[in-house]
């Protein structure tokens, strides 16, 4: 095991890193951007280097000053947390050229699954079900995108391929669309991923968004440790609520979308935890959509139902030890829940909001965990991404954890800043949302009753059916 890592991420996954390698008896540098100088995870770390000033291309995302801080300050490794730099296949391989380990997976397997038009094509080359699509398409030559139109029907999805955040994402439900979104979509791609290829695949309607946790080390051992139901997110297809197990997920489906995940991990030779995520179908099929090469906001969530902790299981693959576990070995035990408490006015299309917290009070009781970096004076940038707290619950069952949930987030207090918790709240009541009525589009359909205020439905932008990272 490493004796010292960088931990090259901020807010709660850097506390959880953190609390993870306290365990293990690793010892922590924390980096931060000059708005993070009174961040929980700065004041948690054995040392801390400030790396830059706070906006994130200066300090988080700024290579050149992460890999100074790891050699000065002697560490062995860097973890990404789940930030900009986790999926960066050409920073995992400058941590390697610098001789630190990258805590996460090799760089051609996040290379090969960082553009998920090639990713696709790999997944049917493994025989993991992919939904039917173009190839690479444009508004300057969009005949391959036209004919697929009507050969399958409108409407049609229109994705990055390079994609990531719900960002290149449109749909189109006739010609005219089909044209506009492409250029929308092409230049969007572009200003978010300096990439503008995209791709046209067929759109499902009012899909499921599931999600298979897999866990590989480097001697050949690959598992699944079953699903996460995503398919509460906003119009910007970021997750808001998660569980395990799914609600409609029978036994049968998840050992298929298991062996599946496997099977694509193995396809890129993966090490590390890692998401598959796929689109279900009513009628119970399921196609991959993308897999992500990090560890996921969500990930807590999985450690609640099987009882395993995955950033320590992340550390010590990447310190070469086996997973010591087998797929016969995982179980699967109750139901948790989580709840993304951010710094977002859901009123507003979810406009990130800053300020300072002025009172803080995080709940607790049976089957409650909350991972969380803030506190009570604590001052919210605009720089950062507006996840403040994830607040989890478990139970025997569904019902039970619904429950502790809701007396969960009734405990919490957030004053001072506009956050989710209110949303929230709202959908832990929402009668479809208990009899596990679920879709990607369940907040666009949903939303007259989950607004404070009826008439902010009609303000809501159309929300597709296609999920979200």
């Amino acid at each position: 095991m490493f004796n010292r890592i960088l931990i090259c991420d901020r807010g709660e996954i850097a506390v959880r890193i953190i609390r993870a390698c306290r365990e293990l008896g690793v010892e922590t540098v924390a980096v931060y951007g000059v708005a993070d100088r009174y961040s929980r995870h700065v004041e948690l770390a054995d040392h801390a280097v400030c790396i830059g000033a706070s906006p994130m291309r200066d300090s988080y995302l700024n290579i050149p000053n992460v890999i100074m801080a790891a050699r000065t300050t002697g560490c062995e490794a860097i973890h990404p947390g789940y930030g900009g730099l986790a999926e960066k296949a050409t920073f995992a391989e400058i941590v390697a050229e610098n001789d630190l380990v990258f805590v996460g997976p090799p760089p051609a397997a996040i290379e090969a699954m960082g553009n998920k038009h090639e990713a696709r094509a790999r997944m049917r080359e493994a025989g993991v079900p992919v939904i039917p699509g173009t190839g690479i398409v444009s508004a300057d030559s969009p005949a391959e995108a036209l004919d697929f139109a009507r050969t399958n029907g409108y409407p049609v999805m229109i994705k990055a391929a390079a994609g990531g955040g719900g960002r290149g994402i449109r749909i189109a439900h006739n010609r005219d669309q089909l044209l506009a979104g492409l250029k929308a979509a092409e230049n969007e791609a572009q200003a978010a991923f300096a990439n503008g290829d995209v791709y046209v695949e067929a759109y499902l309607h009012e899909p499921r968004h599931i999600e298979i946790q897999i866990l590989a080390d480097s001697k050949g051992g690959t598992i699944h440790l079953g699903e996460r139901e995503c398919s509460i997110q906003t119009t910007r297809h970021q997750k808001v609520l998660e569980e395990s197990p799914g609600a409609t997920v029978t036994d049968r489906l998840r050992q298929r979308m298991g062996e599946a995940a496997v099977k694509a991990a193995r396809a890129v030779d993966y090490v590390s935890a890692g998401t598959v995520e796929c689109m279900v179908a009513a009628d119970g099929s399921f196609y991959f959509l993308e897999m992500n090469t990090r560890i996921q906001v969500e990930h807590p969530v999985t450690e609640l139902v099987t009882g395993l902790d995955l950033v320590g299981a992340q550390l010590r693959i990447a310190a070469g030890e086996p997973l010591g576990l087998r797929q016969r070995d995982v179980e699967f035990r109750g139901h948790a829940i989580e709840c993304r408490i951010a710094a977002q006015d859901a009123s507003q299309d979810f406009r990130p909001c800053s300020g300072t917290i002025e009172r803080c009070v995080m709940p607790g009781g049976p089957g409650v965990r909350v991972d969380s970096h803030v506190y009570t004076g604590y001052e919210v940038p605009l720089f950062y991404d507006p996840l403040l707290a994830k607040v989890l619950a478990w139970g025997p069952d569904r019902e039970t954890a619904i429950v502790r949930m809701e007396r969960a987030l009734d405990e919490m207090v957030l004053d001072g800043v506009t956050t989710t918790l209110p949303l929230q709240r709202r959908i832990v009541r929402n009668a479809f949302f208990r009899r596990g009525e679920l879709s990607t589009s369940f907040m666009a359909k949903r939303w007259g009753d989950l607004s404070p205020d009826n008439g902010a439905a009609a303000a809501l932008p159309e929300l597709s059916d296609h999920g979200g990272r």
